[in-house]
């Protein structure tokens, strides 16, 4: 996707950078689709040539991605953190969640980092990725 400016693609966006193949990351982006009745978030796929551009942006690994990525503006978080700047935007009751913080952060990302690591073996993996439903597309870049 060279030619792209990423800092344009990410502009003024809330986005979520998550492995398309892994049925846990599917999971937790149909619960975005859910919850997020206002669309304030966009998603995309780590093997999509957007995300792969967008990784490239932020010089994080585009070959063996082990966390999702939550981007405002040029700045993004990373593990659970990055699972609880979005929570935290989703309103109540999942806004209740951020106590989480409370939790030191070596410890928070050293679980996130075993289900990471782990999670095709614990939830599966797809052989592709999936393609959103039409009703969906205003949820995705």
């Amino acid at each position: 996707m060279s030619g792209v400016n990423v800092s344009q693609l990410i502009k003024n966006k809330h986005l979520i950078v998550f492995d398309g193949q892994c049925k846990l990351c599917n999971a937790w982006s149909n619960f975005i689709i859910k919850h997020d009745k206002n669309v304030h978030f966009k998603l995309c796929s780590v093997q999509s040539d957007k995300g792969q551009a967008i990784l490239n942006y932020f010089n994080y690994p585009t070959d063996n991605v082990k966390s999702m990525l939550y981007i405002e503006q040029d700045k993004y978080f990373s593990q659970s953190d990055a699972v609880l700047e979005v929570i935290s935007q989703l309103g109540w009751p999942w806004r209740a969640i951020k106590i989480i913080r409370l939790i030191p952060k070596r410890l928070r990302d050293w679980m996130y980092d075993r289900i990471a690591i782990n999670r095709y073996r614990l939830f599966g993996k797809y052989d592709y990725c999936r393609i959103p439903e039409s009703r969906y597309e205003q949820h995705y870049l």
